[in-house]
């Protein structure tokens, strides 16, 4: 059974640490019950119904925030709708990147003929944007950090692969990963404004890879 670390929680959110190979949010069939949300459920038996305010694929780890009030899932949804929350990650690229960093615009849709992936689609793609940074090689992988500016479904996946030359290092989807919670993916840094007290709330959380 995945661990899942809670890093803050108090009557309104809580932000927690999801481990790679757990899903977000409760899938189809029996067997995909276990989740993060299911969790939270659980724990906070009073909590509004659906606590979830964003989601990480069931494969990358790092920090999310739940809504445990109505009012609260609500003023956190609209940062997130917004773009007023911000969050970075850090990823582990499957090959030698010289490049000190840059930004990667490539549009992206789901792939409706062969879910569950999406596609890079200049014509009918969505925008995607992300800014990354170099953070160093590491034998024959390269560090990197990115800067999401879009939410686009598996859009640091795909922008790996087709703005840098590599998949994501154990990424079953898009590269060599073979099984769930092999993907060096991890939501490392997340920062939003309480919907209570009106405090910015930043989170940090160091990946395990």
């Amino acid at each position: 059974m995945n661990s899942l670390s809670f890093v803050y929680e108090d009557t309104k959110l809580v932000v927690v640490n999801k481990p790679s190979g757990l899903l977000s949010v409760p899938g189809k069939g029996e067997e995909n019950q276990d989740s993060v949300e299911t969790r939270i459920r659980e724990r906070f038996p009073a909590c509004t119904k659906i606590p979830t305010v964003h989601r990480l694929d069931m494969d990358t780890s790092g920090l999310l925030v739940f809504a445990l009030t109505k009012r609260a899932k609500r003023e956190l949804s609209d940062q997130f709708q917004q773009r007023e929350v911000s969050k970075r990650y850090v990823a582990l690229i499957e090959g030698l990147i010289s490049e000190e960093g840059g930004t990667i615009s490539l549009p992206l849709r789901m792939d409706l003929d062969n879910r569950p992936y999406s596609i890079v689609d200049h014509d009918n793609g969505r925008p995607a944007l992300t800014e990354w940074r170099n953070l160093g090689v590491e034998g024959s992988n390269t560090r990197v950090e990115f800067v999401l500016h879009t939410g686009r479904t598996h859009q640091l996946r795909l922008h790996a692969l087709h703005g840098l030359g590599f998949p994501i290092v154990g990424d079953r989807l898009y590269g060599n990963g073979t099984q769930a919670g092999q993907m060096k993916l991890h939501a490392a840094y997340l920062r939003f404004m309480h919907p209570k007290t009106k405090e910015m709330m930043e989170f940090h959380s160091e990946p395990d890879f």
